[in-house]
């Protein structure tokens, strides 16, 4: 990997780092036409940052799935531990 660093022309810009990666053909082929008057660089960027998100909510979505499946039973036997006395609170508040 070059070290070597480029300073990018607006200070508030991240610094970026150059590096050399090996892709396959048809994906680079891929890449070409999608990039047409947009920087590979930054198209790449972009792609790897959106990939890393929606990687990172899909990790979230199956733990809080995970999770719930955990509780389910405690879950259910509070809602039939709960139910009758609020049964009986609706009774008494309708008479």
């Amino acid at each position: 990997m070059d070290k070597t660093l480029v300073k990018s022309r607006n200070a508030a810009l991240p610094t970026h780092r150059r590096v050399n990666i090996t892709l396959a053909e048809d994906t680079l082929a891929l890449i070409n036409r999608v990039a047409k008057g947009v920087n590979r660089s930054r198209l790449i960027d972009q792609a790897v940052r959106r990939y890393i998100a929606v990687r990172g909510r899909a990790k979230l979505q199956e733990q809080l799935k995970a999770g719930a499946l955990r509780r389910a039973e405690r879950d259910r036997a509070l809602t039939a531990e709960w139910f009758s006395l609020e049964e009986e609170l609706w009774r008494i508040r309708r008479t």
